[in-house]
């Protein structure tokens, strides 16, 4: 039995290391930090009398365990979320083990379901703020340039590869069984680029298709209730046209805004160009990603960029383009 116990243990404090650094280093998160130290500081100091003893137990060469061959292991992606995952279940498994054969408390096992929750939330979080913050051409799409939904889908997926990072799919006539079909295509292309993927306006099919987001304009539907009815998993990002629409936007809880119509452009008529002035303030006063949008094209980003822009949405430069590669690729050597 004292192999049993000193195993988990060594599972248990393995365990609340791993998800510390995650909470001191990732999430910036003392309170949480400190937390999961004294829970670790805990399970050393209950089983500090019998150390002796148990490592006496601990018998890892001869461990059938260890020296079991051909496990199948699943291939999982190393990142922030997954390492969380395995160590947190990892914790509360041994947790389990050390209340059933030592006699431990289980005060901690407990605690560890809050802390999990309070922990993946902010981690989804934080995953959002880390993939929208290394984004920088944003295509927002129109699928009346092209002649069948074959081409326009081909359009996309040669954007990808050639380097959009973040695509919106925006069909304003289309009824919404079609979107979704073309939804559920351009979802897969942009998870095979590891694009992000956002929906204009429609927060239903941007659910159904799971979508990483959705878009809304300043006449849809609210950004408290996109929030409601989508959850912080989402990415919900805001057109604005003036400063007051900005600091709306971010006070809101927006993850990110459009800053436009830059120049004048066929997409948004009779909307009056808010120019480079309104870029410069973004850029001076906006703390969270904002993407310049509005007839942007590759002989004008240069004044876009000088005004403070790091990030473009582009519509015609790329759908309407007969370069499209060449913009994309002329797009990323002046934004990189």
């Amino acid at each position: 039995m004292k192999r049993i116990i000193d195993v988990n243990i060594n599972r248990t404090t393995e365990a609340l290391r791993a998800l510390e650094e995650i909470a001191r280093f990732y999430l910036d998160d003392k309170k949480c930090s400190e937390k999961l130290k004294n829970m670790r500081h805990f399970v050393c100091n209950f089983f500090d009398k019998d150390y002796e003893a148990l490592l006496k137990s601990r018998d890892t060469v001869n461990d059938v365990g260890v020296n079991i061959k051909n496990i199948t292991k699943e291939s999982r992606t190393v990142n922030i979320e997954n390492i969380f995952k395995s160590n947190i279940k990892r914790l509360q498994q041994s947790l389990r083990m050390l209340s059933e054969y030592a006699s431990m408390p289980d005060d901690l096992r407990y605690q560890s379901y809050t802390i999990e929750k309070e922990m993946f939330e902010g981690i989804k979080m934080n995953i959002k703020k880390y993939l929208l913050d290394k984004r920088r051409l944003y295509l927002v799409t129109n699928s009346d340039a092209f002649n069948s939904d074959d081409e326009f889908l081909d359009r996309i997926a040669l954007a990808l590869k050639s380097g959009v990072d973040i695509i919106q799919l925006r069909e304003k006539k289309r009824p919404a069984k079609e979107i979704i079909e073309l939804g559920y295509k351009i979802r897969e292309l942009a998870s095979n680029f590891n694009a992000l993927f956002i929906v204009n306006d429609r927060i239903d099919i941007a659910k159904i298709v799971k979508a990483d987001g959705v878009h809304l304009g300043q006449d849809d539907i609210s950004l408290s209730t996109a929030r409601e009815i989508l959850g912080d998993e989402f990415i919900i990002g805001i057109s604005t046209h003036c400063p007051d629409d900005a600091i709306k936007a971010q006070d809101g809880g927006a993850d990110y805004i459009g800053v436009g119509p830059v120049f004048k452009t066929p997409t948004k008529p009779g909307r009056i160009p808010v120019g480079l002035e309104y870029v410069k303030w973004a850029a001076q006063n906006v703390n969270i990603p904002f993407f310049a949008i509005g007839s942007i094209e590759p002989d004008n980003i240069d004044d876009v960029i000088k005004a403070g822009a790091s990030r473009v949405a582009v519509v015609r430069a790329i759908m309407n383009s007969e370069i499209p590669e060449e913009n994309i690729k002329k797009f990323l050597s002046k934004l990189n």
